[in-house]
């Protein structure tokens, strides 16, 4: 952004990942060593940090900082073991902290699995900023404490609200499987120096146990516990466990990270009465698993814990664009049945009344050029008309039969087919353009316009833009058939388009990330795939670029990425 106060190197700049991924470990990596002295010669041993530091949801004045501290050998994530731990938290717009523009001091208890949270505010906007941890141990008998420091996080501001911004740029991630790849997405969106932050729209981890998914004997490495996690130390275990990933590490410590959860925070297709991955009596009582999950994630996430225990919210970036952002768990209702309509019934939600309309507020009344909304299922409808069988069944899994046509998915809006129409309906009546969906979850990569309309599109306008990311390593098509990209990929793709005349690209083989670039005029997705999600090295490359102007509501096919 223009107005962003930025030390040198500008942040607008785009490092190549190979430089840039060499040039930030100094900084985003570097640990201090213990400065004070132990007063006796057999000293307790100091606390850890193992699990990286993280921000999120940045604010004009504020951001959330995060970290984990381990007190002691064996104090691992939903263990309960540990003392409290006093914890000094700083930031500052240099990375040497010689001007500290924030500090304070909390506690790391077993209470809240030795998270920490820091909800600093007074900062200044659109600025860049450094941020650490020093957690302070007792050292032995005599009393006296070591003070150990974490790695140093980089991260920034919000523009101010009424702000004319020139742009904003974010990753955009989803679906990312511990034991189906290695996060390389992760790495390379952290080497950007041109990120503004990164959105990470749901499946952020797995609940199965280990090789449940993908199948036994496909696992890359396990997940811990290697359990199905059930209850709220399993689930603060494996939370754990993924942020020992040093790439996830290196995407925290990099930029702020503005996160959302999907089903498999709790269990694969929750809904707000239980999950297709839960067998009540056997598995517990979903209530209580869904209370774990939630506290879990709170403590775990940057992300600021609402009194409601949803991640439903809004963040602002200058007059340019608001970022409306979804919990499509909590209040849904259950999936349709195989083969039912009642994907259509007026009764059932998929957000909720109370999120719907504060959604459709929003939306009417934001005076920002781009309305951004961050749902983690897809909203534009698809049928797939006369796909071969063989195809449509790893496509999906269950079939309802809504208005607009065949659903083959009906975990995503196709299964609440009233909710959409009253929200797309709310767009055109209230003449609110400029609404861009952005969208995980289906492990591919579409660029559609969302149509009043699907039976005549395209005579009816679209309401609507979406920009779907695929999978940072969750299997995709070719992934679930165990063939070559492109083997079966090329036929599927035609066969969506030429029943979804508003789905303008459609990638099924690809593992990567996007990155949303939005200014006064368009907002263009570039997707990035990656050369194979089963090596640590991965190389990324760019695939394709799509966009839509400003007034349009349409999709178009942009040349090159934005640099």
């Amino acid at each position: 952004m223009t107005s962003r106060h930025v030390p040198s190197p500008s942040r607008r700049t785009v490092v190549r990942a190979a430089a840039a991924t060499a040039a930030a470990v100094p900084v985003l990596a570097a640990s201090a060593t213990a400065t004070a002295s132990a007063s006796s010669e057999t000293p307790a041993p100091a606390p850890a940090f193992l699990h990286g530091v993280a921000s999120g949801d940045p604010l004009p004045d504020g951001v959330l900082l995060w970290t984990r501290v381990t007190p002691e050998p064996g104090a691992e994530p939903g263990s309960g073991r540990g003392a409290d731990t006093p914890v000094r938290w700083e930031i500052a717009e240099d990375r040497e902290f010689t001007a500290i523009a924030a500090s304070g001091t909390t506690y790391a208890s077993a209470a809240s699995d030795h998270t920490v949270k820091a909800d600093v505010r007074g900062l200044r906007p659109a600025t860049s900023y450094y941020f650490r941890f020093t957690a302070s141990g007792e050292s032995g008998e005599g009393g006296g404490t070591t003070g150990v420091r974490s790695p140093v996080g980089r991260t920034s501001t919000a523009p101010a609200t009424g702000a004319n911004v020139a742009g904003v740029r974010f990753g955009v991630v989803s679906c990312a499987n511990w034991e189906a790849g290695w996060f390389s997405a992760y790495r390379h969106l952290a080497a950007r120096g041109d990120l503004d932050a990164v959105l990470h729209l749901g499946d952020y981890l797995y609940e199965y146990a280990a090789g449940g998914y993908p199948t036994q004997g496909a696992a890359l490495r396990e997940h811990r516990p290697a359990h199905e996690i059930l209850d709220l130390a399993d689930y603060r275990l494996r939370h754990g466990t993924y942020k020992t990933d040093s790439d996830l590490q290196a995407l925290h410590a990099a930029h702020p990270v503005i996160a959302i959860w999907d089903d498999h925070e709790f269990a694969n297709d929750a809904w707000s009465g239980g999950a297709q991955n839960h067998t009540p009596g056997a598995e517990g009582v979903w209530e209580r698993r869904v209370a774990a999950a939630k506290q879990a994630y709170f403590e775990w996430m940057p992300v600021r814990a609402s009194t409601e225990g949803t991640v439903y919210r809004r963040l602002r970036f200058g007059k340019l664009a608001d970022l409306h952002l979804l919990d499509l768990r909590t209040f849904r209702s259950e999936q349709a049945s195989v083969g039912s309509g009642s994907v259509d019934d007026p009764e059932r939600t998929i957000t909720g009344r109370a999120q719907l309309d504060w959604l459709k507020a929003g939306l009417a009344g934001s005076d920002a050029v781009w309305k951004l909304v961050g749902t983690s299922v897809m909203i534009s409808p698809v049928a797939f008309g006369a796909l071969p069988a063989h195809l449509l069944k790893p496509l999906a899994g269950l079939l309802g039969l809504p208005k607009e046509g065949l659903a083959v998915n009906v975990d995503q809006w196709d299964g609440y087919t009233d909710d959409r129409r009253e929200l797309i309906a709310h767009l055109r009546e209230r003449g609110i353009s400029d609404t861009v969906f952005l969208t995980g979850d289906i492990h591919m990569a579409w660029a559609n316009e969302v149509p009043v309309r699907a039976a005549t599109y395209p005579l009816s306008p679209p309401a609507a833009t979406e920009f779907v990311v695929t999978s940072v390593t969750s299997d995709n098509l070719d992934d679930i058939l165990k063939v070559a990209p492109q083997t079966v990929s090329l036929v599927a793709a035609a066969a969506v388009r030429t029943a979804n005349r508003h789905v303008k690209w459609v990638d099924m083989d690809s593992h990567g990330y996007g990155v949303l670039d939005v200014t006064a005029e368009r907002s263009q997705m570039d997707y990035y795939v990656l050369s194979d999600r089963k090596a640590k090295d991965a190389t990324s490359s760019w695939a394709r670029s799509y966009r839509t102007l400003r007034g349009t509501q349409r999709v178009d096919r942009a040349d090159r990425p934005v640099r």
